[in-house]
């Protein structure tokens, strides 16, 4: 979704996956979460934990931060 409220180009191939999850794996769930933000949640993390410039341009390690970032909400919003 964007943020004016229409599907986002990628939304098309999450669909397909969603759909083809479901086909072969019943009984797990997919749930949809928005992570719009988190590489700006995870770059201010870095910030904050004192990473240089360098390493806060490592998009895999901005990825993986995000991952983190990402689980974390899921994990608390299942309290």
């Amino acid at each position: 979704m964007q943020l004016n409220g229409q599907e986002s180009e990628n939304m098309v191939r999450v669909q397909q996956f969603y759909n083809r999850w479901n086909n072969l794996h019943t009984g797990i769930p997919i749930e949809y979460v928005d992570e719009r933000f988190t590489s700006v949640i995870a770059h201010q993390a870095m910030i904050d934990g004192g990473l240089k410039k360098k390493s806060r341009q490592n998009k895999a390690l901005v990825d993986e931060i995000s991952a983190t970032i990402i689980l974390q909400s899921y994990m608390e919003s299942r309290r």
